[in-house]
């Protein structure tokens, strides 16, 4: 059975390579009638955003509606400033009614990824992602080589003959940058030559925007905190700042501190919910974040990550002090017993 899932997978591969983008194109507008109303579903991330940004774009004139709706909630202030400042159009999947739309597509995911995907029946898919299982859509485009989804739907766009607005260009150019990590990730050839080809037409004052906005006015104080609280020794950082509304902040910090010329290592910890988080930055050469992250934290919480960076999660009930006694002595002396 799992031989015969792998063939399949196989051919479909073999058969979706061997198309062309105008081919992708025509089999894709074939499933769409002018009186169709058509719901884009997305978990929304700056990928699938700007996908279903496309896909509303390839459709237009061809179908009577087209809404794009997201199960999950926008956090992340770089995807919400996307969503602001881009205008993207957007619903909750929960307030609409699935009955109401006579096709459905599927954008930067896969049904089985979300059990509220699972219970929808797609007339399209179209993913980078690993092939997940076998889909009945009438078209399926999958293409697990490439580094984002965007850079597919460029390829559908230009084969349309669409020019992108500067708004689309925008979000898919940022959508490649972010999903490929500045090419620092898994890309191939069609990456490169999408992300070009939008390059003139993006505006990169926004593209900055939206990489640089990931605080918020109220998270400023931790900031005064951090430096208040910060402790050097031997070209190292160590500061922690008590209790975070997210650990996103605490990222933000250790990423700052890190852009000090004269420091090798960089720790900051918090306390968010139940747990000790705690941030750790170098510089990858001749050392591992990840290894010192598990050899401080492993044995009392979840801990590691890649040479450069890394997290511990430890449960404040599994410290042998409690939250008001862990300070940026404290945080010096567990680290330093491992370096």
């Amino acid at each position: 059975m799992a031989q015969n899932h792998r063939v399949r997978h196989t051919l479909h591969c073999e058969q979706s390579h061997r198309m062309t983008a105008k081919d992708r194109l025509h089999e894709f507008w074939k499933v769409f009638g002018k009186d169709d109303e058509v719901l884009v579903c997305i978990n929304a991330d700056p990928d699938a955003l700007a996908c279903a940004m496309a896909v509303k774009r390839l459709l237009r004139y061809r179908v009577k509606n087209v809404i794009i709706a997201h199960p999950n909630e926008i956090r992340r202030l770089n995807n919400v400033s996307m969503v602001e400042m881009l205008k993207v159009p957007l619903e909750r999947l929960s307030a609409v009614k699935i009955k109401d739309f006579s096709k459905k597509i599927l954008v930067d995911s896969q049904p089985n990824h979300l059990p509220c995907f699972e219970k929808i029946e797609f007339n399209v898919i179209i993913d980078h992602h690993p092939k997940s299982g076998d889909w009945s859509a009438q078209h399926v485009d999958i293409r697990p080589d490439y580094g984002s989804a965007s850079t597919m739907l460029v390829e559908y766009l230009r084969a349309a003959g669409m020019k992108p607005s500067v708004s689309l260009a925008t979000a898919l150019f940022y959508g490649i940058k972010v999903d490929t990590a500045n090419f620092e990730k898994q890309s191939r050839l069609a990456d490169g030559i999408s992300f070009r080809y939008l390059f003139s037409i993006a505006n990169m004052n926004l593209v900055r925007k939206f990489e640089l906005t990931d605080l918020r006015r109220s998270e400023l104080r931790y900031f005064n905190i951090a430096l208040a609280e910060l402790k050097y020794s031997k070209r190292r950082y160590y500061s922690h700042i008590g209790k975070v509304r997210s650990p996103d902040v605490l990222v933000i910090i250790a990423d700052f501190l890190n852009h000090v010329g004269e420091i090798d290592w960089v720790f900051v910890s918090g306390i968010y919910g139940e747990k000790l988080v705690v941030i750790f930055r170098c510089d990858g050469y001749r050392k591992s974040a990840g290894k010192l992250a598990a050899r401080t934290f492993g044995s009392i919480g979840s801990a590691g990550g890649h040479k450069e960076a890394a997290r511990a999660e430890v449960p404040l009930k599994n410290l042998a002090i409690n939250e008001k006694e862990f300070n940026s002595q404290t945080l010096m002396r567990l680290t330093m017993r491992h370096m």
